[in-house]
């Protein structure tokens, strides 16, 4: 595939992640990139997350699908891994709870009979890492936050189109920032 570029992952809190409700494709072809868009502006093909695997469980019936929680300062993430993300899989299997986790996935989207969009990752690749890790994280994610969240009133096309259909409280992404940079002082 002469040209191919892969999406550059980006970082999100939970809080925000679960917030977004808004996909759409970059094209009209059967395999047009899918994109989230968070309240903030992120373009999202791609992310990377860090933050604490609070939970893990086999939910599969026929063969292994493994759930797990990962948690940030600001809420958790679901990921769901199985027989297409095996070795994504298989560090969920050998991983202790609590262990810190860097993971690179694709978000997903699942419309309830009610209406409500539920969100979750689908790992690519998942690495147990340390708290130091995992603090740098929280600060790069509260950066690039910060920059979108200025970037609101700009007429850059993602942050337009997320003002136009998430009239997002600046005021409550600017807390959730706060919130979690409070965190790391209170991991001291």
């Amino acid at each position: 595939m002469a040209g191919y570029v892969r999406e550059v992952a980006k970082r999100v809190f939970a809080q925000e992640f679960n917030e977004s409700n808004l996909t759409f494709k970059d094209g009209d072809e059967q395999y047009s990139p899918q994109y989230l868009l968070t309240p903030t502006g992120a373009k999202v093909n791609r992310l990377f997350i860090v933050g604490t695997l609070t939970e893990k469980e086999d939910i599969g019936s026929d063969t292994e699908y493994w759930r797990g929680r990962v948690s940030d300062p600001t809420g958790s993430f679901v990921v769901y891994a199985g027989q297409y993300q095996p070795e994504a899989a298989q560090v969920l299997v050998e991983c202790e709870t609590p262990s810190f986790v860097a993971i690179v996935g694709k978000p997903s989207t699942y419309t309830t009979g009610d209406g409500d969009i539920l969100t979750s990752v689908r790992p690519e690749s998942i690495q147990v890492i340390d708290g130091e890790t995992r603090d740098i994280w929280v600060l790069d994610t509260a950066k690039q936050t910060l920059d979108r969240i200025n970037a609101l009133k700009s007429t850059e096309p993602n942050s337009v189109k997320a003002m136009e259909h998430y009239d997002p409280d600046i005021n409550h992404y600017r807390g959730m920032v706060l919130h979690a940079l409070r965190s790391l002082n209170e991991n001291e």
